[in-house]
């Protein structure tokens, strides 16, 4: 073989393999395109939770789509879990019957919340809170959990309430507390039945039983059952309050807020951000509004007591002379797309609302 032939057809491997090597290349960064260009679609989940009454060891979800399958998770006004659904592939479900295993405690009973998870370890086994929540975590939309909310209580069976239990003729609750006190709590209990009887009547708070009567009643007789509840054992929020004999109940919500004195105090601001320290007696945010109340900046959820060094970000707009931020009760996020003012309550003290003007600098603020 000559010189010449070896030497072309050297350089024609070369530029064979060159080829090769670009080819390559390129099915490489195509099959990594979407997550190069950002096109990787995030995981998305809608749900329907609607009231309800059940016989206490199931909740019914109406509708719940998932775009990677997942689990949907109940859990009780005190945010802890009573049930979790089984695995649901990717795509729409409809009535989907949630059952407690024997992992779950306390009642499906109550102001329930339905969240929709993930289910990222792939195997079909939810283990958010075996994981420390690495694992498993919820579909979010907006920065927050897909979730619903929903009413659930105790069905009557009436054969059984004309022969057999009491009837919770009606139950009645204050409309709010502090963690400072004792709450009564009364209840009218039927006797439908025709011949005189003794049964027990259970109070119950998320679903919990904290205190139990035994009532003796003749037939067709009604009396009235008072309970005492001490609100410093209780979480502020709104909290489920039932009453149940053995095959009947009524629910009602007591909304308990810290004992303490609502406030606001700006540290520091500038041109678009504000720094603060806000007490406040129950789970809500911050909002930084105009004059005319419109909105222009919201804080995170910010949980019940005292905040400190809260940072609230807003846009000004021409024409907003003085900029507010303003204390609110319940969750942000929510404003009417019609007049842009905060969908909430705002926390006020005999009527007028926790607010405070921002005065700006062009400093930067401090990194504390």
């Amino acid at each position: 073989m000559s010189p010449s032939v070896t030497f072309s057809t050297l350089k024609l491997l070369v530029a064979i393999l060159g080829t090769v090597a670009v080819v390559v290349a390129a099915v490489v960064v195509i099959g990594q395109a979407p997550a190069i260009m950002g096109v990787d679609d995030q995981p998305e989940a809608t749900i329907t939770f609607e009231d309800q009454t059940t016989n206490g060891t199931n909740v019914e979800i109406e509708s719940v789509s998932l775009s990677d399958g997942g689990f949907v998770v109940i859990t009780n006004s005190a945010g802890e879990r009573v049930a979790v659904s089984e695995h649901l592939g990717a795509g729409s479900h409809e009535n989907v019957t949630i059952e407690q295993n024997e992992d779950d405690s306390g009642d499906l009973l109550g102001q329930l919340t339905a969240t929709v998870h993930q289910d990222t370890t792939g195997d079909g086994t939810y283990a958010f809170e075996t994981s420390d929540g690495e694992e498993d975590r919820p579909y979010i939309e907006n920065g927050y959990p897909v979730s619903d909310r929903a009413s659930v209580t105790l069905t009557s069976n009436d054969t059984d309430i004309a022969t057999d239990s009491f009837h919770v003729e009606s139950i009645d609750v204050p409309s709010t507390a502090t963690t400072n006190e004792t709450v009564e709590i009364r209840a009218e209990i039927r006797n439908p039945t025709d011949v005189e009887t003794r049964q027990h009547v259970d109070l119950r708070v998320d679903g919990e039983v904290r205190e139990r009567s035994i009532v003796e009643l003749e037939a067709e007789e009604t009396s009235t059952v008072v309970f005492e509840i001490d609100t410093a054992d209780l979480e502020p929020g709104d909290r489920t309050i039932g009453v149940y004999t053995t095959g009947h109940g009524a629910l009602s919500v007591l909304a308990v807020a810290y004992d303490i004195e609502p406030s606001l105090e700006i540290l520091e601001a500038n041109e678009s951000a504000a720094v603060v320290n806000a007490s406040l007696p129950e789970d809500g945010f911050l909002t930084v509004e105009n004059e005319d109340n419109a909105l222009r900046g919201t804080s995170e959820n910010l949980s019940a007591g005292d905040n400190e060094n809260v940072t609230i970000e807003f846009d000004a707009e021409a024409g907003d002379e003085t900029l507010y931020v303003v204390l609110y009760a319940g969750e942000p996020g929510g404003y009417d797309e019609e007049t842009g003012f905060p969908d909430a309550d705002p926390i006020t003290i005999e009527g007028d609302r926790i607010e405070a003007a921002i005065t700006s600098s062009d400093d930067e603020l401090s990194e504390d």
